[in-house]
């Protein structure tokens, strides 16, 4: 039977499996790891490493990488503590953990279920990390390639349509025949919003995937600034004019909160674009960036699907509403020169 290779091990060659370490040893993020499926939860799919979703069955094999997620729509789960050998899939990319909590849509939904097979080695037999394995770590020095300007997209919370804005933005700003980058900088390892936004536009779309990240839950700050870095410097050569940068997860999330009270990293944007579900996410999440001396210059997101909410917002904060067909109109730049 094959082995199904994920998303999180796209870049991994590996000289053997072996059991060894099973018994003794704590996995790292990104550590790769062969497992074998023992029982069909959640997740029914996993994508792979040419981001092809392929079905998986009880006692397929899949070669994945440890992983922590944060994810409150889903599943919240943590690298093992101690030796294990049965394990859950957090994400269809390849993040494999333990889960520690879940939203109550999956009340009846187990995790899927894996049994680790053995450790990934390399030729010198040493246990193989995703973790800047094909990319050199950059140290984090605030250098954007060519000045562009750089755009966030923050959102109040996940699935409140951060990804989406973006991928309109990129489009609008395309529409404009200027060259466009995206960058999600946190998550959890699928290329769902990547392609996306490319798919809308973005002359280059990237994550932290591309340097090896599973998931970024829990990399302290210092490492996600040379992450970014990292990832910025990966767009010196396509000369940017604009790159539209995601943050996963909500305002108050851990490593969104740190990154955008962090005044070096936080020198490098140009300007914010908020995505909210409601209204009352709008009033709070612009108050709590105007508190950090930051002031959003468009409000977009789920909530501009209605009128009502639209309408709501307009007359009472004094920042362009956006929807999707705003975004993408040609116009839109006027407010990002």
């Amino acid at each position: 039977m094959r082995i199904k290779k994920t998303m999180s091990c796209k870049a991994i060659e590996y000289n053997c499996i072996s059991d060894s370490f099973n018994k003794s040893y704590l996995p790292k993020i990104g550590d790769v790891a062969l497992f074998e499926v023992l029982e069909i939860g959640k997740h029914k799919t996993v994508q792979l490493s040419n981001k092809r979703n392929a079905t998986i069955l009880q006692g397929d094999k899949i070669l994945g990488s440890f992983a922590n997620r944060y994810a409150t729509a889903q599943f919240e789960g943590y690298l093992p503590d101690q030796p294990t050998e049965i394990l859950d899939i957090l994400g269809a990319g390849g993040a494999i953990g333990i889960v520690k909590s879940k939203n109550a849509a999956f009340h009846d939904i187990e995790p899927t279920k894996l049994k680790l097979l053995g450790f990934a080695l390399d030729d010198n037999q040493q246990i193989i990390n995703t973790i800047y394995n094909q990319t050199q770590r950059k140290v984090f020095r605030g250098e954007v390639p060519n000045q562009a300007k750089v755009i966030l997209s923050l959102g109040s919370t996940m699935d409140s349509g951060k990804t989406t804005s973006a991928a309109y933005l990129a489009r609008g700003i395309k529409n404009n025949n200027k060259k466009v980058a995206f960058i999600k900088l946190t998550g959890t390892c699928y290329s769902k919003d990547k392609d996306l936004v490319y798919d809308c536009g973005a002359d280059i779309s990237i994550d932290f995937m591309d340097a090896g990240f599973p998931s970024t839950f829990l990399i302290n700050l210092s490492d996600l600034k040379d992450l970014y870095q990292t990832l910025l410097d990966q767009l010196i050569p396509h000369n940017p004019d604009y790159i539209v940068m995601e943050i996963a997860d909500g305002l108050v999330q851990k490593e969104t909160e740190e990154l955008i009270r962090d005044g070096d990293f936080m020198k490098t944007v140009s300007d914010i674009v908020l995505s909210c579900g409601d209204s009352l996410a709008v009033f709070w999440g612009v108050d709590f960036l105007n508190k950090l001396g930051k002031k959003p210059t468009v409000i977009a997101g789920r909530f501009t699907m209605s009128p009502l909410l639209i309408d709501e917002v307009s007359k009472r904060v004094p920042i362009p509403v956006k929807t999707l067909e705003g975004l993408m109109d040609k116009s839109i730049i006027q407010l990002f020169s």
